[in-house]
């Protein structure tokens, strides 16, 4: 990363991708967890509703996810930039 464009491409694209990643994550936590529980509450899913399902497993699932796709796409753009540790 030797010149100011790289360093600013290198960056916005890591902050874009923490900012998909934190939108998906609040939707599924508070959106679908919270908010829409009562829409999703007729849903059965292995024994209990949907709601309930994304409140206390599915957003953890979900969290889970998302850190190793965060974890992936952080070492692409590594590679991309020169910048990888290997």
């Amino acid at each position: 990363m030797a010149d100011n464009s790289s360093n600013s491409t290198y960056w916005a694209t890591n902050i874009r991708i923490i900012l998909i990643s934190l939108v998906i994550w609040a939707l599924v936590s508070f959106g679908f967890g919270i908010l829409l529980r009562p829409l999703l509450a007729g849903i059965p899913v292995g024994g209990t509703d949907l709601g309930f399902w994304f409140a206390q497993q599915g957003s953890i699932l979900v969290f889970l996810g998302i850190i190793f796709f965060y974890a992936w796409r952080m070492n692409r753009l590594d590679r991309e930039h020169g910048v990888d540790e290997e």
